[in-house]
């Protein structure tokens, strides 16, 4: 059964850092990539990072590039999000997700976790 569970977010203020993690139960044959998306009151859901499966390829939205990394832990089934020089528009709720193909299109993931807050304050 395919489960993931994000945690790790909380409150910060500007400039501070949090590591979000998405633990994994198991993922569905052909799944090929895991990516981030959060979601602030009034927006639309929006793609922040992924990481491809099979190579480990890293892809980020300019607005977080240089600032975040994702990266996994194949051994623990956990893809990480480090979150650096966080800023007041970075506060969102954060949800990962299970595709087949890394893009930054919500609709290419088929499984999603149930999100984490994370706020930042200024």
């Amino acid at each position: 059964q395919v489960r993931l569970v994000e945690s790790g977010g909380g409150l910060v203020q500007t400039g501070g850092s949090l590591r979000l993690s998405c633990a994994s139960s198991a993922l569905a044959f052909g799944t090929d990539a895991i990516g981030w998306f959060r979601q602030a009151p009034g927006k639309e859901r929006a793609f922040v990072a992924g990481i491809s499966l099979s190579d480990n390829t890293p892809y980020y939205d300019a607005s977080v590039r240089g600032r975040f990394t994702i990266s996994r832990d194949n051994a623990k089934n956990t893809v990480y999000l480090q979150m650096n020089s966080l800023k007041p528009d970075d506060t969102a709720d954060y949800f990962c997700a299970a595709g087949m193909v890394l893009t930054s299109l919500a609709n290419g993931y088929g499984y999603w976790g149930q999100g984490n807050q994370v706020s930042v304050s200024s």
